[in-house]
């Protein structure tokens, strides 16, 4: 099961999210709270696999919340899907750089919103479509992946971070490269050591704007 935390300041968004993973037979909701300060200490506590977590709520706001869950320096980050209203690059920019592994739009749907819990807890990053190469294009630069590799990547690495630049999952890019799932991860963790990334987002803001989409 993966084990979901909702964090947003209006209970009717919090029972419709609950409502709607409720329904999926791999997702349990453990918890839904209505604050940036509060959903930190759940998920702490609690530990689930995925936190949803708004941008605009009372105290802590969640972008703050998610550099506490899973931004740089923290020793075991937990994984975090932003969920808001307002589809602007600085939120984008600063909820990927505080380390989320999501970033969805509330009028995305029901499918998308599974798709990115589930996304999420096996690593991979969902953004909104609309405004995916949008973002991996402007991506804010603010640390993370280093533009000079610590080492040469291999074709290999550089074709596997091509594609998640492209937005596929590893699934996809496994498909599309003819290798196994296990190869793109193994390929996929040597290039974030290389760059110095946290995720496959910073991968992916790495490949954009060092020329290697070009």
């Amino acid at each position: 099961m993966i084990r979901v935390l909702i964090a947003d300041d209006q209970e009717m968004v919090r029972t419709g999210f609950r409502t709607i993973l409720a329904e999926q037979d791999d997702i349990e909701v453990v918890a839904d709270v209505a604050d940036g300060a509060e959903a930190v200490r759940r998920a702490r506590k609690l530990r689930p696999d995925v936190c949803l977590l708004d941008i605009r709520m009372p105290g802590m706001d969640g972008l703050d919340a998610t550099r506490a869950l899973a931004g740089p320096g923290v020793a075991d980050p937990l994984r975090v899907v932003v969920v808001t209203t307002f589809d602007l690059d600085e939120y984008v920019h600063r909820a990927l750089s505080n380390g989320a592994s999501g970033f969805l739009l509330k009028d995305a749907g029901p499918a998308l919103l599974t798709e990115a819990v589930r996304a999420a807890a096996r690593g991979d990053a969902l953004v909104s479509p609309r405004i995916t190469v949008r973002l991996l294009r402007h991506f804010a630069r603010t640390g993370g992946a280093t533009d000079r590799p610590a080492e040469p990547l291999t074709g290999r690495e550089l074709d596997v971070a091509r594609a998640v630049a492209r937005g596929l999952t590893n699934g996809e890019v496994g498909t599309e490269l003819y290798l196994s799932l296990s190869t793109v991860k193994t390929h996929l963790a040597a290039v974030q050591v290389k760059i110095g990334a946290r995720n496959r987002v910073e991968v992916a803001a790495w490949a954009w704007r060092t020329g290697l989409m070009n």
